[in-house]
């Protein structure tokens, strides 16, 4: 099916950030607890080592509770990872949070724009549940902006175009209203706009199908790449990975030497 771009509440400037912040917290409760991210650890580990840095700076992180769970599967192998979380719209307290869970994250109070990142900013650029958020044209600008600034970046998607990607988040408000109490910090807001005021349930189940229908297949981010200037001084690699019964699409890309 063809791509299509229809809004998502979580883009809005008149969203409220509380009702964001509680749909985001859930995404990073669910990553951490599905291990979905498993099958890209190699991945992760690779782009570090061939970038030649020890130090991700994660973009449009939420509240950056999703990469607990990377981060302790890297500190396996990397024990001197440094982790960045930004965002365009900054969690503060939930920023804070996952902070507090280990002393290898940081992250930065105001807002970072993924198509226009500080310089300042180094080391590889991760891009988690994020890409599907821009049109192609902003979808370029990220690009650009890393190989403008030679910075080695990796996108990564949980979900795709799909029957079967669609169908799953269309059952989305199931796994709301199961998980929510047992997502930490306890928050009585949380459970007010999921149980009593269904607003969160809601939100996630449009902003999750719709997510769907705007992510980039392999063959479009091959596209995206194809058109960016100067993109024969990096190295792409456009794939997919199993990851139980979902996928992860991932595109990566790090200066040649």
């Amino acid at each position: 099916m063809s791509r299509i771009h229809l809004f998502e509440f979580e883009d809005q400037k008149w969203f409220p950030s509380f009702i964001r912040n509680y749909g985001t917290d859930f995404l990073q409760f669910l990553s951490n607890k599905t291990k979905m991210y498993k099958p890209i650890i190699p991945i992760l580990e690779k782009g570090l080592k061939v970038s030649g840095t020890n130090q991700i700076i994660d973009i449009g992180s939420g509240g950056g509770g999703g990469l607990i769970w990377i981060n302790n599967e890297l500190k396996k192998t990397l024990p001197k990872l440094k982790i960045l979380l930004t965002d365009y719209y900054p969690n503060s307290n939930a920023l804070k949070h996952t902070a507090k869970q280990s002393e290898n994250f940081s992250f930065i109070k105001t807002s970072v724009d993924a198509r226009s990142v500080p310089e300042e900013l180094v080391g590889l650029r991760t891009h988690f549940l994020a890409l599907h958020h821009f049109r192609p044209n902003d979808a370029l600008q990220i690009l650009q902006n890393a190989v403008d600034s030679k910075s080695s970046i990796a996108i990564f998607e949980a979900q795709e175009r799909s029957f079967k990607s669609l169908l799953a988040m269309f059952f989305s408000p199931i796994s709301v209203l199961l998980l929510t109490p047992f997502i930490k910090p306890f928050k009585f807001g949380r459970l007010f706009f999921t149980y009593i005021i269904p607003i969160v349930p809601l939100f996630v189940w449009w902003d999750g199908i719709v997510s769907s229908l705007r992510t980039y297949s392999v063959k479009e981010m091959n596209a995206l790449v194809s058109n960016l200037k100067n993109t024969e001084s990096y190295n792409w690699e456009i794939n997919k990975v199993k990851s139980g019964p979902s996928i992860v699409l991932y595109l990566v890309g790090i200066p040649k030497k």
